[in-house]
């Protein structure tokens, strides 16, 4: 009668400490492989096509109407956003008032700036001025001809009242999600509505309102470039393309607009990112060894925002 025999892994002395091998993963390196293969492929292919214009693209890089147009790019974004977040601000506190006139207004502004295209809402400002030259207040005839003549102010405005409809929707998740007990706690203190919503609700909201709003930041940034509807040509894509129409040669400063695109949503990154972690102060736990041990047996697991901290024995952090 043939015996079978098995073979076991031994397991580790008591005390000894387990010894654990990660599980390898090859088709991830393949993968890796594979993708900087196609980049350097690509960069290779394209250094080489006289058809991308490199000599014109780095003669048009820092060109003094290519740096004017991305300046006026950015005053555009910084002016437009500070219009959409008083929009957003005022309209996420009519949205959660409890008059029904001032929730239905606020409905009204965020399913008509939301619901229709922002290129579309930019060729109605463009023409605005054939429609509304001046308007009637009471007894007095006031002409609009100065502001809507003006394609910087409408376009301004133009992409503040989009950007308005989704700041206020962004806003007020914020505030909804901070807890009730707190404004109750702070009413308990005390404290009226303004400072309840400066000292407590506002810094608990800000964690969740800053991220989104970066990105709004920078979708605003991008979406400058619709502004020739109206039409503005000062902005950094209007102004590329009429240098690529009078030397006709389109594909380089598409180039030179995307690297100042990419440029300034970079800075503007970085600067979201310090932001951000500025406003996570306080949420998240430090705490030792021992600690966590302790909590990990209540909750089960380790809680995503702890931070373990070894501890010396003169007890300073190490």
């Amino acid at each position: 009668m043939a015996s079978s025999t098995s073979q076991t892994t031994p397991s580790p002395a008591p005390g000894e400490p387990i010894k654990a091998v990660p599980l390898k993963h090859p088709g991830r390196w393949v993968a890796a492989a594979v993708a900087l293969a196609l980049a350097a492929w690509f960069v290779i292919d394209a250094a080489g096509r006289e058809a991308y214009g490199w000599d014109t693209y780095f003669q048009y890089l820092f060109d003094t109407r290519v740096v004017t147009a991305a300046g006026h790019t950015i005053v555009i974004t910084i002016l437009a956003m500070i219009l959409g977040v008083i929009l957003g601000v005022v309209s996420a506190i009519m949205r959660m008032s409890p008059n029904f006139v001032l929730r239905g207004v606020s409905w009204l502004f965020l399913w008509v700036f939301r619901g229709t295209p922002i290129y579309v809402q930019l060729v109605f400002w463009g023409l605005a001025s054939s429609i509304y030259q001046s308007i009637k207040v009471g007894p007095l005839n006031v002409e609009l001809d100065a502001v809507l003549e003006n394609a910087f102010i409408l376009a301004v405005i133009g992409l503040g009242l989009n950007e308005g409809a989704y700041m206020a929707e962004i806003v007020r998740s914020g505030i909804q999600a901070v807890p009730e007990g707190q404004v109750e706690a702070s009413k308990a203190l005390g404290m009226g509505w303004w400072m309840t919503m400066r000292r407590t609700v506002l810094p608990q909201a800000m964690r969740i309102i800053i991220p989104p709003t970066g990105n709004e930041f920078i979708s605003l940034l991008k979406s400058t470039s619709l502004v020739v509807a109206i039409p503005y040509v000062y902005e950094l894509y209007g102004r590329s393309m009429d240098i690529a129409y009078s030397i006709f040669e389109p594909v380089p400063l598409l180039l030179v607009a995307a690297t100042w695109y990419l440029a300034i949503t970079t800075i503007l990154m970085i600067g979201q990112h310090y932001l951000e972690r500025f406003y996570e102060r306080g949420s998240r736990s430090k705490l030792t060894g021992r600690q966590l041990a302790a909590l990990a047996d209540a909750e089960g697991t380790v809680p995503k925002n702890v931070e373990v901290v070894r501890r010396n024995d003169d007890g300073t952090e190490g």
